[in-house]
């Protein structure tokens, strides 16, 4: 019985400690991706200065595995990167101001400054922000977003 629990005590220990897939799910505690529920909100994240990796999704089956990814790269990166799911079907007005065609697809928003040139605005409560926006087009995988993070310098492992 011994030999057992040893042996439980090892694989676990394992598992927690490797960086690379053991073929074991990972126990990543609760869940770090923030559904989005308003632009307010979403600004509100942009403004506490971290880069916001915001996946545009549908039902489906892709979208199923892409929570799961999108998971495991949250507990990863917490809290220097955050992760937002955007329900597009709830949220069409903010889908659609993306000009995309294809679901899920991913952008990574950062550095939000107030725009020069307010324009004609009805409401004078509104304020009009510039962010910059990259295309997310590496794998879909937690070291596909570290080496996307490392190429434009949005996170480096002295972070970790």
């Amino acid at each position: 019985m011994e030999d057992s629990s040893f042996f439980d005590m090892m694989i676990g220990h394992l598992r927690s400690t490797c960086k690379y897939y053991t073929g074991y799910p990972k126990y990543l505690g609760p869940s770090r991706v923030i559904h989005f529920t308003s632009e307010r909100e979403f600004v509100k994240l942009l403004h506490e200065g971290f880069p916001v990796v915001v996946a545009f999704t549908i039902r489906g089956s892709y979208t199923r595995h892409l929570d799961k990814v999108l998971d495991e790269a949250a507990a990863e990166f917490y809290p220097h990167v955050k992760f937002m799911r955007v329900e597009c079907p709830k949220y069409p007005g903010f889908c659609i101001t993306r000009q995309k065609k294809e679901y899920p697809f991913i952008e990574i928003f950062q550095s939000p400054t107030q725009a020069a040139n307010q324009g004609k605005v009805a409401d004078p409560n509104v304020t009009k922000y510039n962010v910059k926006v990259l295309p997310f087009h590496n794998d879909v995988s937690a070291y596909g977003f570290r080496e996307f993070f490392k190429r434009h310098g949005l996170w480096s492992p002295d972070l970790k």
